[in-house]
């Protein structure tokens, strides 16, 4: 049966608990379902559908379960390998410290973006069909990446580190 990784929205331990999310994803018919870390990673199997379905099942499932829901991207665990697997971070040399960041749009971006952009101690360098690829050198600031982010691709995405992405694969 297919594995595969909803990437949530705005979750913390504050907004949601983990065992919450978890009957939430069962009640949508999803099986051996896990989150990996507290930000909003769920990875479940199901018998296969367009991700565009899983993702309102999930949302639909959150709603009822949880009374309020959470902006949800689905991706296939074998797409997500193929995408950590590729490394396109490597072709821009990041520094050594960088956070190597997927973010994952709903949809294609149909707008013009001139990458790579920089600043803020962060890069936005790629977009490869509904994956960006970027990084960031952490600072007091915090993660002004996202506004970089969000005003090239607008709100409706969510960004991991590859780290957690890999964790995510392997649960």
């Amino acid at each position: 049966m297919p594995r595969y990784v909803a990437f949530l929205r705005g979750v913390s331990p504050m907004n949601a608990k983990m065992p919450d999310l978890i009957r939430a994803f069962e009640a949508a018919g999803f099986s051996r379902v896990k989150t990996v870390i507290s930000s909003g990673n769920v990875v479940f199997d199901h018998e296969g559908a367009p991700v565009d379905e899983l993702e309102r099942l999930a949302e639909q499932a959150m709603t009822d379960t949880l009374g309020k829901s959470f902006g949800t991207t689905v991706r296939p665990v074998d797409h997500l390998i193929r995408v950590v697997d590729a490394d396109v971070h490597q072709a821009f040399d990041p520094p050594a410290t960088a956070k190597r960041l997927i973010t994952f749009l709903k949809r294609p971006h149909e707008g013009q973006v001139e990458l790579p952009l920089r600043g803020n101690d962060a890069a936005i360098l790629k977009l490869e069909g509904v994956e960006v690829f970027s990084h960031y050198l952490p600072n007091e600031q915090g993660p002004l990446f996202m506004t970089m982010l969000e005003k090239a691709f607008g709100k409706q995405i969510t960004t991991r580190t590859v780290d957690t992405v890999r964790k995510c694969i392997k649960a």
